[in-house]
C-alpha cells in the first residue's frame, strides 16, 4: 500500500543522494544525526518497535490533535524519514533485519552496549553479510570495541553529558550554581558528531570497500566541545568555573540588560568599545582610567560590567539594534516568538513549514536546515513517517515478495501504519 509521503520522499534532492541508512535509533540524540542525513538527501529508513518511537508521544501537542498523533518533538528530528516496523524481539523480526541490512550502507543504533548483540544483530554479524557496511553507535559512554568505559552499561541523557562532560560545570552565574544549557545539546551535539563519522567512514568505504564501526560517546562528544576546560587545565593549571554571562578577560563581551530584555555585545578592543561609548553617549567612559582602559576594564571587571549594563539599559533592545548594529558584534537575546519575527531567519530559510500530512494541523513549523549547499540543497520534503507507515514498500523494495510481506504482517512480526 502506497503512503501519501512515498512519492515526495523518493524525489531525489541534496548531496546525499543514494546514501542508505536503516536508522534503529531513538530518543534526541541518534535521530537527530540521522536527520542531517535524511535533510541532505539520504534515503534514511527508520526501524521502530511496534510501540514506536517514545519521542511519538512526547510533547508538544497542537491544541487541535485530540488524539496526540502529531507530536512536534517527534516531527522535528524525524523529518524526511521512513518508518519500517519490525518486531526485534523475536527471531523472525531479527531475520527480516539482516536481510534488510544487506541492502543499506550504513546502521545507526544507540541502545546501551550489548542491546543489539543479544538480539543477533552485532555489527559483526551485518558486516559479516555487507563487508561495506558502516555500523555507527551512539551510546552515553561508548562502546567497548573501542575503549571500555566503567559507566558502559549507565543509561545516559542530555543532562548526564552536560554535567559530566563539562559542560554544566563551566556554565551558570558562579561555580555554586551549575547550569544546564537551555537545548538539549547533551544530544544535539553526539548526534553531530555521529554524523560526521557516518559520512567520512562512508568516504572510506567507498573508496576501499571496507566498512567499518564507529563509536561515539555523548560524554566524549561533550568534552570535545567543551575543549577550552581541557587545555585550561594542563596548560595553565586552571580548573575553570562558571563564568555567568561575561567573559573572564575582556568587558564587555556578554549579555546586558536592556528596558525590554537583554542583548549580547562584545568589544574585544578599544575600537569597538570607542564605538559602543560613542553610539550610546558615554564618551565620559574613554577618558576614565578604568573604563578606558582595555586591561583595566577588565581587571575591574564586576564594577565595568555594572557601567555599561546602567547604560545599556536605558534603551529598548529595538533602540540598541538601531544604534550599535553593524558597527560593534551585538544582538538582542531573542525568544522564539522574536526569532519568528526577524527578517535573517526567514531570508535563510531557518523556519520552514512541515510538508502536508494527514491529521497534521497546517502551519506546523519546525527549524531548518543550517547547511546551505548552492548545488545540491538540502530540503524538508515530509514530515516525520507514520508508524510504519514505509514497511511494505521498503520490504518490497528490498526484495520481500508480497505472500512474504503478507505473512509477515499477518504474524505481527512487520506492522503496517494504521489508516
Amino acid at each position: 500500500m502506497e503512503r501519501p509521503d512515498d512519492n515526495a520522499a523518493a524525489r531525489p534532492f541534496g548531496p546525499l543522494q543514494g546514501l542508505r541508512v536503516l536508522d534503529f535509533t531513538q530518543a534526541m540524540a541518534g535521530p537527530f544525526g540521522t536527520q542531517v542525513l535524511a535533510d541532505l538527501g539520504a534515503d534514511v529508513v527508520k526501524l521502530e518497535s511496534p510501540e514506536g518511537d517514545g519521542t511519538r508521544r512526547a510533547e508538544t501537542f497542537h491544541p487541535s490533535d485530540t488524539e496526540r498523533k502529531h507530536s512536534g518533538y517527534f516531527h522535528s528530528i524525524n523529518r524526511n524519514k521512513k518508518s519500517v516496523v519490525v518486531d526485534l524481539k523475536t527471531a523472525d523480526g531479527a531475520a527480516v533485519v539482516k536481510r534488510l541490512a544487506k541492502g543499506f550502507d550504513v546502521v545507526a543504533e544507540n541502545f546501551r552496549a550489548g542491546v543489539m548483540d543479544r538480539l543477533g544483530l552485532s555489527y559483526e554479524v551485518l558486516n559479516a553479510g555487507q563487508p561495506r557496511l558502516v555500523y555507527a553507535a551512539l551510546r552515553g559512554y561508548g562502546d567497548p570495541r573501542t575503549g571500555e568505559s566503567p559507566y558502559a552499561a549507565w543509561p545516559a541523557f542530555d543532562v548526564i553529558a552536560q554535567g559530566m562532560g563539562g559542560l554544566a560545570g563551566v556554565t551558570g552565574p558562579d561555580a555554586a550554581h551549575p547550569t544546564k544549557v537551555g537545548p538539549g545539546v547533551g544530544d544535539a551535539i553526539p548526534g553531530l558528531y555521529m554524523a560526521i563519522g557516518i559520512l567520512s567512514a562512508v568516504l572510506r568505504a567507498r573508496d576501499t570497500g571496507q566498512g567499518q564501526f564507529l563509536d561515539v560517546s555523548m560524554l566524549d562528544c561533550v568534552l570535545g566541545v567543551s575543549e577550552r576546560i581541557i587545555q585550561q587545565y594542563y596548560f595553565g593549571g586552571i580548573v575553570a568555573e562558571p563564568e555567568g554571562s561575561h567573559h573572564p578577560f575582556i568587558v564587555p563581551f556578554g549579555f546586558f540588560p536592556a528596558a525590554d530584555g537583554f542583548v549580547s555585545l562584545a568589544c574585544p578592543g578599544a575600537a569597538f568599545f570607542k564605538l559602543f561609548c560613542e553610539a550610546l553617549g558615554c564618551e565620559d567612559f574613554l577618558a576614565d582610567p578604568i573604563m578606558g582602559d582595555d586591561r583595566a576594564r577588565a581587571a575591574h571587571r564586576a564594577a565595568s560590567i555594572a557601567r555599561i549594563g546602567e547604560r545599556t539599559r536605558r534603551f529598548t533592545k529595538a533602540d540598541l539594534m538601531a544604534r550599535l548594529g553593524g558597527k560593534v558584534p551585538f544582538g538582542p537575546v531573542y525568544s522564539a516568538a522574536e526569532i519568528a519575527e526577524d527578517p535573517h531567519f526567514a531570508a535563510r530559510n531557518m523556519i520552514v513549514d512541515l510538508p502536508e500530512t494527514p491529521g497534521l494541523p497546517p502551519g506546523r513549523r519546525v527549524a531548518g536546515i543550517p547547511i546551505k549547499l548552492t548545488g545540491t540543497p538540502g530540503a524538508v520534503i515530509t514530515a516525520g513517517p507514520a508508524l510504519g507507515g514505509h514497511s511494505r514498500t521498503t520490504l518490497a523494495g528490498h526484495g520481500f515478495t508480497t505472500a512474504e510481506i503478507d505473512d509477515l504482517v499477518a504474524r505481527g512480526i512487520v506492522r503496517e501504519a494504521t489508516p
